[in-house]
């Protein structure tokens, strides 16, 4: 049996940057939450495994953790959005643009100090997943990792190990982490009956989200997240949509 361990640790930077592929017409835009693919880059920076090399081949990060379980949870967020800003700069360097003079002017959308709590688990047996969990504890890093994008670089902090188990849908239950759906979750949020309640409104966050590469295309594929501080029934059952992992009496996260 596999060695397993869930950890998390929260991931900052001061900028961030996950660009959008669709948009190539002078403002470039920005995915609001972090994103798996995005991630794993990361982490691949933390682990010392090598980026894109060649066109039209995967980068090694990717093709050594794409099967990794991970969760990801907004932190310091207005109901999940982040604040962003619009940027234009000039790229002088020549290499940038055919343009006379070499100078690019680029406008981007960037979001301002950025934090998620990243949930994994972790195989230490895996020497690549054991060489995850030993970094991340210790705080360590083979490259820099950055948020998008190598001006903004990355840190984190409180690292953090969860004895858990396999949620089974039995009880109503909130989700601490984003999640892909399969229903549409609206209709099975759970409204509270007590006319003195005093709890924040109910709301949800939504956002279609690269999840993998296409190996095929070398594109992202995407799913419909959601976060959500509501509490829903047990009948929506998402046990197809990723494993649910219950870590203590009120989290329950989703790892994809």
């Amino acid at each position: 049996m596999a060695n397993q361990k869930l950890i998390s640790f929260d991931l900052k930077a001061e900028f961030g940057f996950f660009k959008k592929p669709d948009i190539n017409d002078g403002l470039y835009l920005t995915y609001n939450m972090l994103h798996r693919p995005a991630l794993l880059g990361i982490l691949g920076a933390i682990a010392g495994l090598q980026g894109y090399q060649k066109n039209g081949v995967l980068p090694e990060y990717y093709n050594k953790l794409k099967d990794l379980k991970a969760g990801i949870e907004p932190l310091d967020s207005d109901k999940g959005n982040y604040t962003k800003e619009i940027l234009s700069y000039n790229n002088g360097t020549g290499f940038a643009s055919g343009e006379a003079g070499g100078n690019l002017i680029v406008t981007e959308q960037i979001l301002i100090t950025p934090a998620y709590r990243c949930y994994l688990l972790l195989d230490i047996d895996e020497e690549i997943e054991n060489k995850l969990y030993v970094n991340l504890q210790s705080y360590q890093a083979e490259f820099l990792p950055y948020m998008g994008k190598n001006d903004f670089s990355a840190w984190w902090e409180n690292f953090e190990e969860y004895p858990f188990s396999e949620f089974d849908f039995s009880t109503n239950y909130t989700i601490a982490s984003i999640f892909s759906k399969t229903e549409a979750a609206s209709k099975f949020v759970v409204k509270s009956m007590s006319m003195f309640s005093a709890s924040e409104p109910t709301w949800l966050y939504f956002e279609k989200l690269p999840v993998c590469f296409d190996e095929q295309l070398f594109q992202y594929s995407y799913a419909d997240f959601v976060y959500s501080n509501a509490k829903f029934s047990k009948d929506m059952n998402m046990s197809e949509a990723g494993k649910f992992y219950k870590l203590n009496e009120n989290t329950v996260i989703q790892l994809t």
